[in-house]
């Protein structure tokens, strides 16, 4: 059962980075269509999301997989509303919800180690 986990966790991780570097290619593949505006910004944000999976499934990593996908998605949520390509009313508390929970599981991954309770 380990083997398995391991296996799609590289396999979720290498689509969640092929989703950040290549989003409308990854489309092109899965879909038969290239991915256009606002797509790309939410299929980079769902391949943060498989990356922090990823981790998640790592053995014993459930909290540094949730920092990861967290602070990850702050930082390129905060580039999009700073680089003003797409903003919606909720880019931006998403962005300080996101950050605060940053904060959170960062404290928690210091306070015991990034382990399981």
């Amino acid at each position: 059962m380990r083997w398995a986990l391991l296996l799609a966790a590289v396999g979720e991780a290498a689509t969640g980075v092929a989703l950040l570097v290549v989003p409308s290619l990854v489309g092109r593949l899965l879909l038969g269509e290239d991915l256009a505006g606002v797509a790309v910004t939410v299929a980079r944000v769902a391949g943060i999301a498989l990356i922090g999976l990823a981790v998640a499934c790592w053995p014993g990593r459930a909290l540094i997989g949730m920092l990861t996908y967290s602070a990850a998605v702050t930082l390129y949520l905060a580039f999009v509303g700073l680089a003003g390509a797409s903003t919606g009313i909720l880019l931006w508390p998403a962005v300080v919800l996101h950050a605060i929970l940053t904060a959170l599981l960062t404290r928690a991954a210091t306070s015991d180690g990034g382990r399981r309770p």
